[in-house]
């Protein structure tokens, strides 16, 4: 008999794979309608023009590196906390503690990730976000503390190159191909859909390799496997690129003056700032749900610990919610992907991840938190794009890494704070916090950003809004 996360599943698939095929037949009839326009347009304005060919080539570069390292970064989702906690017998409470070691350590190295990947090469440091992420599914497969917290260190430093480097190559890459700011939106759009389909396929592959091997650590193992084969493929399809005084690295290893000058930029631009409140309050609690939604829907089942949560298909649940999110995003930016409706869009992605979590939080019922996930889940797949473009077009190219990576500290202060609660405790106010921080966050976007967008005047031409 099918079970219920099973029917659920099921059924998202099917509404995803509908909604898909809907999404791309939309998209070719765009597509054969714009081509030439777009062409023409920018020969007449006197813009060098990117051929199609040059769009392809650069989204396929960075689909097939994004889908790889996503998907080592997905497989092991579902069981960080269940490998921690009921295979190695930790406390909540320590289970916690490798949490933030792990934010901390994100936390105290964002801005120099960020400085390092504008200084020597956004494409440098993605090749050692490879290895020290491959180290780090080393350190998780030995059951003894100090070793398990050099490993959250090493997967802190891991995360803030995965965050920052990666969408920094793209934006540099596309504006040196002169690529209009609706070709940077498809990318990021189709980023978030394969991202949907990675970590889907990843939450499946994880719940198999946990039935075959009856341990929790094997899905890091294959993590590690995905991340080498990263490697390769970087190493050997990308070019390298920089922020503005890349050529030339100096004595400062810790790069305080560049540092000064991105938070001089950030503190003068109002709209900057409210896109890293963004980022601290979405991400934040993006980061708390991947801590919290695995003992919220225990506490909620009937059945449980006699029956245990099959976490691989819910996990895939949140990721084909994830991909719902990026197809509407997708089809709500079909016709205008200016800098207005995204800030317009990233307000409303707040106020109803918000309202996701407010619900999770009123209801007892383990099905009505599963689908307030889910809506939460589908509010990140919309996120993505739309906080990257709202990056890539205010943040310019000399600072950007460094911007992004230092958006990052805030961010993980506001989750180490949030998990030395006493997570178990404390669930629902945590919960509650990341609502109303969102809430807040929805409102001064609002009030800000959407005020200012018509009147903004990007600092690279070649990602102006067309």
């Amino acid at each position: 008999m099918v079970g219920f996360y099973e029917l659920q599943l099921i059924f998202l698939v099917s509404f995803c794979l509908i909604f898909l095929l809907l999404e791309r037949h939309l998209s070719q009839r765009k597509d054969l309608k714009e081509k030439d326009l777009h062409t023409a347009e920018r020969l007449e304005n006197g813009e060098p023009t990117a051929s199609h060919n040059s769009l392809a080539t650069l989204t396929r570069q960075y689909l097939i590196v994004y889908a790889i390292v996503m998907g080592a970064d997905w497989l092991q989702g579902p069981y960080v906390y269940s490998l921690y906690r009921e295979q190695y017998g930790l406390s909540e409470r320590m289970v916690a503690v490798l949490f933030v070691t792990g934010f901390m350590s994100a936390g105290l190295t964002a801005p120099l990730v960020g400085v390092w990947a504008d200084q020597h090469g956004r494409k440098k440091l993605c090749l050692a976000f490879c290895l020290t992420y491959i180290f780090t599914c080393c350190c998780i497969t030995i059951p003894y503390l100090p070793i398990l917290l050099l490993g959250r260190v090493c997967g802190g430093i891991s995360t803030s190159i995965l965050y920052s480097a990666f969408e920094s190559w793209l934006v540099s890459s596309a504006g040196a191909l002169a690529l209009p700011s609706t070709d940077l939106s498809t990318i990021f759009g189709r980023a978030t859909l394969v991202n949907g389909f990675v970590a889907t396929g990843a939450g499946v592959a994880s719940n198999q390799l946990v039935t075959l091997t009856n341990s929790f650590t094997s899905p890091f193992v294959a993590s590690g496997i995905l991340l080498l084969l990263a490697h390769l493929v970087i190493r050997s399809s990308w070019g390298e690129n920089f922020g503005g005084a890349g050529t030339t690295p100096g004595k400062d290893l810790f790069q305080l003056k560049r540092l000064g000058q991105a938070w001089r930029i950030v503190r003068d631009d109002p709209m900057l700032l409210v896109v890293g409140l963004t980022q601290t309050c979405f991400e934040g609690s993006m980061y708390l749900f991947v801590f919290l939604w695995v003992p919220s829907l225990q506490e909620a089942s009937p059945t449980f610990p006699t029956v245990a949560l099959p976490l691989g298909y819910i996990f895939s649940s949140f990721m084909i919610s994830m991909m719902l999110g990026s197809l509407l995003y997708s089809a709500v930016t079909a016709q205008s992907g200016g800098l207005t409706l995204h800030a317009k869009l990233s307000s409303l992605v707040c106020a109803f991840a918000a309202l996701a979590l407010a619900t999770s939080i009123r209801s007892d019922s383990e099905r009505v938190r599963f689908w307030a996930f889910c809506a939460f889940e589908a509010c990140v797949g919309m996120y993505y794009p739309v906080q990257g473009m709202l990056r890539g077009t205010l943040i310019s190219n000399e600072h950007r890494a460094t911007l992004s990576s230092l958006f990052r500290v805030p961010l993980n202060v506001f989750v180490v704070v949030s998990l030395m609660t006493g997570v178990s405790s404390a669930r629902n106010a945590v919960l509650s916090a990341s609502s109303l921080m969102l809430a807040f966050s929805a409102l001064v976007t609002a009030f800000v950003v959407v005020a200012r967008a018509d009147d903004y005047v990007s600092p690279e031409a070649s990602l102006r809004p067309e």
